[in-house]
C-alpha cells in the first residue's frame, strides 16, 4: 500500500485525509501529514489515526503521493524546503489557486509528476468537484492513481489548465456563494416567523435538491425555473424582485471578480 503525504493539515487536507481513508483506499497508518500547527496535527492523528510530524521534509521523503495542501502564499517557501526530498518517482498533487504546472515546475526547478487540482469545501461529506490538469510528466498510471484517490471525495473531472481559473469561480470558490444564499433565505423565513434550525433545514434542502433536478434531469435550469413559475403567482412575484434587485448580475460579477484574483496570485 502507497503512502499518501499531506503537507498541510487544515480543511481541505483533513478533507481529502478522511476521503480516502473512510472510503478505504489507504488506512492511517499509510498517511503521513506535517503541519506547524501541532493541535491541528494532534486532532488529525487522534481521529483518523494518521501519522504526523512538524517537518515537511519527513513527509517529502516518505510519500508516495504527496498532497501540497497549504495555502497559495506559503507554496514558494514549501516547494523551497521540500525541493531536494522529491523525484520523478513521486506524484505530486497540488491544490492552490493561482499557481500553474509552469510555475510550480519552475520553482522546482526539475521534471516531476504534478497534477493540479481544484477541489471544493464540499470534499468534506464526500459530494466534493474537483477539476485536475495533469503535467506534461505524469504517467497514464499514476494520472489514473490521482483520479482514484479524489474521487474518494467526491466528482473528479479532468480539464485544460486554461479553464483552471473560471474552475475556481465556479467550483472552489462557490460554496460561499450558496452558504451565504442559504444564510439569506434562512434569515427572511425566520422575519417571517419560522424557528431558525427549521429554516436552515428547508433552505439547504430546497438547494439540495434543486441542484439534484438539474444533474439528474438534464433540463436547464431556466426550464426548471419555469416550472415553478405558475402565471400570476407566488415564485414568479419572487424571481421578479431578485432580478429588479440585481441578483443574476451580482453572482456573474462576484465569478469575474473572483477570477480575476485568480489570475493575480
Amino acid at each position: 500500500m502507497k503512502t499518501t503525504g499531506f503537507i498541510g493539515c487544515g480543511n481541505m487536507g483533513g478533507a481529502i485525509m478522511g476521503g480516502i481513508i473512510a472510503k478505504g483506499y489507504v488506512d492511517g497508518a499509510h498517511v503521513i501529514a506535517s503541519d506547524k500547527n501541532e493541535a491541528q496535527l494532534k486532532k488529525a492523528a487522534e481521529s483518523m489515526g494518521i501519522r504526523t510530524t512538524t517537518d515537511n521534509r519527513i513527509t517529502a521523503r516518505e510519500a508516495d503521493i504527496l498532497f501540497l495542501s497549504v495555502k497559495p502564499q506559503f507554496y514558494e517557501s514549501v516547494i523551497s524546503e521540500i525541493r531536494d526530498d522529491v523525484n520523478r518517482n513521486k506524484l505530486i498533487i497540488t491544490i492552490a489557486p493561482g499557481w500553474s504546472l509552469e510555475r510550480l515546475a519552475a520553482a522546482f526547478g526539475k521534471e516531476l509528476q504534478i497534477v493540479r487540482t481544484m477541489p471544493n469545501t464540499p470534499a468534506l461529506v464526500g459530494e466534493g468537484n474537483i477539476v485536475v490538469s495533469p503535467g506534461s510528466f505524469v504517467t497514464e498510471e499514476n494520472l489514473e492513481e490521482a483520479l482514484t484517490v479524489l474521487r474518494c471525495c467526491g466528482k473528479v473531472t479532468i480539464i485544460p489548465e486554461s479553464l483552471m481559473d473560471a474552475a475556481v469561480a465556479v467550483s472552489g470558490s462557490s460554496p460561499a456563494y450558496v452558504f451565504m444564499m442559504i444564510e439569506a433565505m434562512a434569515d427572511a423565513a425566520v422575519a417571517d416567523g419560522m424557528p431558525r434550525a427549521q429554516a436552515y433545514t428547508f433552505a439547504a434542502q430546497a438547494v439540495y435538491g434543486s441542484a439534484k433536478m438539474v444533474l439528474e434531469t438534464g433540463k436547464h435550469p431556466g426550464e426548471l425555473k419555469d416550472m415553478v413559475c405558475s402565471p400570476a403567482g407566488t415564485t414568479i412575484e419572487a424571481v421578479r424582485v431578485l432580478e429588479e434587485k440585481g441578483f443574476r448580475s451580482s453572482i456573474i460579477e462576484a465569478m469575474q471578480a473572483c477570477t480575476r484574483k485568480t489570475k493575480g496570485l
